[in-house]
């Protein structure tokens, strides 16, 4: 056997163990403002899952581990809290798995089991706060002399040498499930990227708090049938056109004063997207009318809770969330988006800083002199841009054909940037003397990429081929495996090899591997985006199939009479879409975790592209997995989903096994006892894999040995 075949034998496990091979790797950075210290979080191996704390100086390039998860409290059970939180972010990592720090950023503090602890990054000192109440999310006060906490019903605070901790929202002995103080809601974690839910101010003597109240939810529940004497699980699950949560924000001053209700109208605009409270411009949120044409920022007046517009956007489809806005610069200016001439442009004031075709991803940080920018001008890299206030041209800060993110502090830019030519990330840390790269302890992958990415067709589609390290020119024909997520949101074909390692494995198994990237997806535009408003199968089905015809008429690897597509979530949906809507171009599906009926899904996410069932039931009908008339051809389908999924829960998958079974239909179904939407298990990601890839062998006829 060679040394490729053994090292495509060993990577689903390796994939599995490493989840997908970014354990050691750094993340979550923060850099001090005064650009002397880079915190981050990185696991001790390529295979542990426990991650630590560390500090790097900026000065020497020396890496401190402060947070060691060894000798932190593993035996306790992972909190309900916990336990949503890492579902929302898709964590899979156990030790510190996130933290928070002051404004001079030389205290941390991070909950392991619900425990609280405290780190001076200075000292590299770690001290465990003992308390009887289970933590989650803590955060230091701006000065680092107090940690704000949530608990079981409401929000604390704890001197960061270890007190009796003081409750400020929610009552001590409250017993109402259906209400909680300082959590984010489901939709404002999964679908807005709002993970937190109070807010210190600049002076540490006032926290902004959110209430959530679900009793106008609609309960689900969860049930795990290998354990019929377990209760199931109710949720409170806004299903389109359902209620959402009542979300409102309070002001809790900390020494003296009564509370106070931030007042908006939330009749009009129930999603509550952000808070901003900083020491430049004044408290700041967003809000966002339910079917999301309107987008408002308001400041608040902390004395009375009164708000003002500061900013209004307005939509004929919806107004995008663009992650780190809106932010203010040092002189009191707004920093913002706003959709220019097809192009998601930084605004700053009223000013527009970036010109036309650059679109605006994310803001990463705000100087005295500059914004911060992650864009694209070409949607397969993601470039940091520094943009100057003065209004300048903007400064690229990292390759142009890589993803790239950065954070700043002081004049000290961290810069974290993949490519195609490596795996993984490269994090190097730019100051005015030094550079530094902080150490990765990230396993390599074992198998090289062979892809080629390409603009075709009238649509110019990005496709991504990969094909066997063995095939070569000439070699008889390949079967096709189209490996798309293609929904809103998210990209597939982007220049860097972490997004392509699994479709790299299924190539090196016989197979042309094509992901392609269709209306809807990110990095394009507006224009690009909205084009999949009230229909979510039509337009990136098709974009699908003419990726592959147009990929085939230039390369002959591609053996279109042997066509299978897989897909996890959007892309399990895409998936059966594939086989049952277009059985003459897709002979066979795997379809994970697949949404089947849109009136199923959250009330955010949906509501965005569909509107409300209520009123465009069309749309819904229109974007369901629909079973075929009786004499289109049956292809090979496996529906796989987990039975723990709190997302897309399963009933998506079982619904649609119950319609192709009532209409004779053949298809195979794999439910994953105690698995949820993110699939964190070793051994089942690892199994699922050749699972997968059994069934695709089967359904097309392929020989193991190619």
């Amino acid at each position: 056997m060679s040394d490729l075949a053994q090292a495509a034998d060993a990577f689903p496990r390796r994939y599995a163990r490493t989840q997908r091979f970014s354990l050691g790797s750094p993340r979550d950075l923060t850099v001090s403002p005064d650009g002397t210290r880079v915190v981050f979080l990185r696991a001790a191996a390529g295979d542990d899952p426990a991650t630590g704390l560390w500090v790097l100086d900026v000065a020497t390039g020396r890496e401190v581990q402060v947070g060691d998860p060894a000798a932190l409290e593993h035996g306790r059970r992972i909190t309900d809290e916990e336990r949503l939180r890492r579902e929302r972010a898709r964590e899979g990592a156990s030790g510190i798995t996130s933290y928070a720090t002051d404004r001079a950023v030389r205290t941390a503090a991070f909950a392991v089991g619900g425990r609280l602890y405290s780190a001076d990054l200075d000292t590299a000192t770690l001290t465990p706060i003992p308390l009887p109440d289970v933590v989650a999310d803590p955060r230091p006060s701006p000065d680092g002399q107090r940690l704000a906490f949530a608990s079981t019903g409401g929000v604390s605070i704890v001197d960061t040498a270890g007190a009796v901790a003081v409750r400020v929202a929610g009552a001590a002995d409250q017993d109402d499930p259906e209400v909680t103080w300082g959590l984010p809601e489901f939709v404002a974690a999964e679908e807005m990227d709002r993970t937190r839910g109070f807010w210190w101010s600049p002076d540490g003597r006032t926290l902004a708090i959110t209430r959530v109240d679900t009793s106008p939810v609609p309960r689900w529940h969860i049930a795990s049938p290998v354990d019929p004497d377990v209760a199931p699980v109710a949720i409170a699950y806004p299903a389109a056109g359902a209620p959402n949560a009542d979300v409102s924000l309070h002001l809790v001053p900390l020494f003296g004063g009564s509370r106070i209700e931030v007042r908006w109208d939330r009749g009009y605009f129930p999603y509550l997207a952000d808070v901003v409270w900083g020491d430049h411009g004044p408290l700041t949120i967003v809000v966002q009318s339910r079917d999301q044409k309107v987008l408002r920022t308001l400041t608040v007046d902390p004395e009375t809770g009164r708000t003002a517009v500061a900013a209004e956007e307005h939509d004929l489809h919806w107004v995008a969330l663009v992650p780190g806005t809106p932010r203010w610069t040092p002189d009191g200016r707004l920093v913002r988006t706003a959709d220019l001439d097809d192009t998601r442009t930084l605004l700053v004031g009223d000013r527009a800083l970036t010109p036309p075709g650059l679109q605006v991803r994310a803001v990463l940080g705000v100087t005295p002199t500059a914004v911060l920018v992650s864009a694209s001008e070409e949607p397969t890299a993601v470039v940091v841009w520094r943009v100057p206030l003065d209004g300048d041209d903007p400064v690229r800060l990292s390759t142009p054909d890589g993803v790239a993110g950065a954070v700043a502090g002081g004049d000290t830019v961290v810069v974290a940037q993949r490519g195609l030519d490596r795996p993984g990330a490269v994090v190097t840390v730019h100051a005015r003397e030094a550079v530094w790269t902080v150490a990765s302890r990230a396993e390599e992958p074992p198998l090289p990429l062979r892809m080629a990415i390409r603009s075709l067709g009238p649509r110019a589609l990005r496709t991504a081929l990969l094909l066997p390290s063995w095939w070569r020119d000439g070699g008889a024909a390949l079967p096709v495996l189209v490996d798309p997520y293609g929904g809103p949101g998210a990209q597939r074909v982007l220049a860097g090899q972490d997004a392509h390692l699994v479709s790299q494995w299924f190539a090196e198994q016989g197979f042309a591997v094509l992901v392609a990237d269709g209306r809807g997806t990110p990095g394009r535009g507006p224009a690009w985006e909205r084009a999949v408003a009230g229909d979510l199968a039509g337009p990136v089905l098709e974009d699908q199939i003419d990726a592959l015809r147009a990929t085939a008429a230039e390369n002959p690897a591609l053996d279109l009479r042997r066509v299978a597509i897989r897909g996890w979530s959007f892309g399990g949906y895409l998936a059966a879409l594939g086989v049952l809507h277009a059985p003459d171009v897709f002979h066979a599906a795997i379809a994970g975790a697949p949404v089947t009926d849109w009136r199923l899904y959250d009330t955010h996410y949906t509501e965005r592209y569909l509107g409300l069932p209520q009123e465009h039931p069309e749309a819904y009908d229109r974007s369901a997995v629909r079973v075929p008339p009786d004499d289109a051809p049956a292809r090979p389908l496996l529906l796989l989903h987990g039975l723990a999924d709190d997302n897309v829960v399963a009933a998506h998958t079982l619904r649609l096994s119950r319609a192709l079974l009532e209409a004779g239909r053949p298809h195979q179904v794999l439910p994953l006892s105690g698995v949820t939407h993110m699939t964190p298990q070793t051994t089942v990601a690892e199994n699922l894999l050749h699972l997968q890839l059994a069934f695709l062998r089967g359904a097309l006829g392929l020989h193991p040995d190619r």
